[in-house]
């Protein structure tokens, strides 16, 4: 089970590989939150997302005989591309299954670490036994993208920096809106609060018809989703919360928030109009909830993690036109 001291562990292996990112503000934002607003830019992190926390959490912890054989992992993008780049950087080979409608973005970013894309339809593939089937072959250790100890402590690290950034400009007390798949960010920066902040809560946030987390911690025990596809927000769709993610939720975690699809391009847009970064959508979430649900946010502060931000030119393109 993850804890602060695999969290602290986690981030004395990453060191100066990975980015301190920044926590961003802007007058006009802070205005519609009603609310100081602060963005936690985590799509300024290498590969474009946080997930390159984790998969360098992952990867240096093996041991070097285990490591040395290479690594495989499940991801439609962000995770693809944090433990391609971890295995890049330590010398050994990745291959990573992705689902065929992934966005292209995210295959090239992937492909361009190094790794070797095995790709799979997401309605017809037995993912899991062609990843069994491959890591047997080669002797290669999986990697998952939450629901793994390592993982988590490597996510974690964004919790220890929005603990100290905030502290730095005098926030102490706020609510930390956080995108939500199957958990593993959140639970990391949920236990890198208790012990750095405790007077800051972490809320999860979703999009409609994607919210099993929402709905997990309104019923106290965890919920599918009924489909698995069909969103925008790609990088957040999982079936469920992880067996080891959401009891950490739970205990630390309070309601979960929804957003439309509209809302989460209209956050997009104005991500990039007045913090000037870009965001993709499953990335986009937590801030539209500031934005848009600023009746369901208690206290004075809140503080929006901008998870990723690997997103194809179309559907950017279709984001901006919403500031029309």
């Amino acid at each position: 089970m993850s804890d602060i001291e695999m969290i602290r562990a986690a981030r004395a292996r990453i060191g100066d590989r990975l980015r301190r990112t920044p926590l961003l503000r802007a007058p006009a934002l802070d205005r519609m939150a009603g609310r100081p607003l602060l963005v936690k830019a985590e799509c300024l992190q290498v590969t474009g997302s946080f997930k390159a926390r984790g998969g360098w959490s992952a990867v240096s912890a093996l041991p070097e005989d285990i490591r040395a054989r290479g690594v495989i992992a499940f991801s439609s993008g962000n995770h693809a591309q944090g433990v391609a780049h971890a295995a890049r950087e330590h010398g050994i080979p990745a291959v990573i299954l992705m689902p065929k409608d992934a966005p292209q973005a995210k295959i090239d970013g992937t492909r361009a670490l190094g790794a070797e894309v095995v790709p799979f339809d997401r309605e017809t593939d037995d993912r899991d036994a062609m990843g069994a089937a491959l890591a047997e072959e080669r002797g290669l250790t999986l990697i998952k993208p939450f629901d793994a100890p390592l993982v988590i402590a490597g996510q974690g690290t964004t919790g220890l920096e929005i603990a100290e950034q905030a502290s730095e400009l005098g926030v102490s007390e706020a609510e930390v809106l956080v995108c939500c798949g199957g958990g593993g960010l959140s639970a990391g920066i949920a236990l890198a609060l208790e012990a750095q902040a405790p007077k800051m809560r972490l809320r999860t946030t979703e999009p409609e018809g994607f919210d099993d987390t929402a709905r997990s911690l309104a019923a106290g025990e965890i919920r599918r989703n009924a489909r698995l596809n069909g969103s925008i927000c790609d990088a957040i769709v999982t079936p469920q919360p992880g067996d080891i993610t959401f009891p950490i939720l739970r205990r630390l975690a309070g309601p979960g928030l929804v957003v439309t699809e509209e809302e989460v391009l209209r956050a997009m847009a104005l991500a990039f109009r007045h913090l000037k970064i870009v965001i993709e959508p499953g990335g986009a979430v937590a801030l539209a909830a500031a934005l848009f649900h600023p009746g369901e946010i208690e206290g004075e502060a809140v503080i929006a993690v901008a998870t990723g931000g690997n997103v194809d030119g179309p559907l950017f393109a279709r984001a901006l036109e919403t500031a029309r």
